[in-house]
């Protein structure tokens, strides 16, 4: 899978394909050329879906004033 084609999945999508590769990476019956390849695009995955989250966690994050001027960084729904 190319960098391009994993960055247009969708947060679900890319979990179920790194499950996927962990699921054939433990089963031990892949070539080990194969193995490398899955471990890449493993990475590549883990690393999009850790961008997504937190991406996700910033949105739902609201940065509010205090009345002595103190910023703080509440959950939306605190606010």
């Amino acid at each position: 899978m190319s960098t391009k084609k994993a960055s247009k999945n969708s947060f679900e999508q890319s979990l179920k394909r790194l499950e996927e590769i962990v699921e054939s990476l433990e089963a031990g019956n892949v070539p080990l050329d194969e193995a490398v390849s899955l471990y890449e695009e493993g990475i590549q995955l883990s690393k999009q879906c850790a961008g997504k989250l937190k991406e996700t966690e910033l949105k739902i994050k609201k940065l509010t004033k205090d009345i002595s001027g103190h910023f703080e960084v509440t959950d939306l729904d605190e606010a």
